[in-house]
């Protein structure tokens, strides 16, 4: 009961608190057409999503998530925006949903991940992100936010809900990592993305 209840009324209040606020949107650079690895913090996982369907209303795209039970409500969530789950834990389960993903680019879909989890540490770049843009050919587009009045929760990734009517920006980073080593290209995506983010 709890994982349908839960995702429902989550999702309403995601709903409403985006209706309610004053957004807008910075692009570093264009957003060319084709398919992006599209990634957020795991503590911005409240609205950074909702951005990516507001700028992408059909495009098909799958989210890697993690077998936790919060992954479960998460990716609840994700069904409510047309967004199909891709579900995996620990090294095994890690390389399975890696090999998913991979096969859902070949289909046309673009792939939503969070690089710090499923479990932290918050911030921190883990393999996925960076490897799979590599591996894939593809480029990598960050969707950070900030805003000016937000709870944040007592949990790992300091989880970021803006309140109501607040006035949240959104910084969109298309970025090419092509020919760059797995360290560099982490190194780089993490710097950029911790260059618009709420600490």
């Amino acid at each position: 009961m709890v994982k349908i209840v839960v995702p429902f009324f989550g999702y309403i209040l995601m709903r409403l608190l985006w209706h309610t606020s004053r957004k807008s949107f910075h692009f570093e650079s264009e957003l060319t057409q084709g398919q992006y690895v599209y990634v957020c913090w795991h503590g911005e996982l409240f609205m950074s999503p909702q951005a990516y369907r507001y700028l992408h209303k059909t495009q098909s795209a799958a989210a890697m998530i993690s077998h936790h039970f919060d992954g479960e409500l998460i990716a609840r969530v994700y069904a409510f925006l047309g967004i199909s789950s891709m579900r995996g834990s620990g090294r095994k389960g890690a390389k399975e949903v890696f090999f998913k993903a991979f096969r859902a680019i070949k289909e046309g879909k673009e792939i939503l991940l969070t690089p710090d989890g499923p479990r932290g540490p918050r911030h921190y770049m883990h393999d996925g992100a960076a490897a799979l843009a590599l591996k894939s050919k593809l480029p990598v587009c960050i969707i950070n936010f900030t805003c000016d009045h937000y709870w944040q929760l007592n949990s790992w990734d300091r989880f970021v809900i803006p309140k109501p009517f607040s006035n949240i920006e959104f910084h969109i980073k298309p970025l090419n990592l092509e020919g760059m080593t797995l360290e560099d290209a982490k190194k780089y995506l993490s710097a950029k993305m911790l260059e618009d983010t709420i600490i």
